[in-house]
């Protein structure tokens, strides 16, 4: 499982370990936070397209599908 700190998640990089159409590659463009500084929103961008979908950032703890960085 990976450890996450929502305040430094930012501009944070990680790897998809199963890309699609060649998308491996993505950076957290985006971050919402509600007044209690919970995060509400993520949205992440793919480095290779450019393209960019919102996603729960719960998702990247999960070591099976996102690793940490680019590898």
């Amino acid at each position: 499982m990976n450890q996450i700190n929502p305040k430094k998640l930012l501009n944070s990089k990680w790897t998809s370990v199963t890309p699609v159409n060649r998308e491996k590659h993505f950076v957290i463009s985006e971050i919402i936070f509600d007044e209690d500084d919970v995060v509400t929103s993520c949205r992440i961008e793919a480095v290779l397209s450019k393209s960019a979908i919102s996603i729960n950032w719960h998702d990247l703890k999960d070591d099976r599908c996102w690793v940490h960085g680019w590898k």
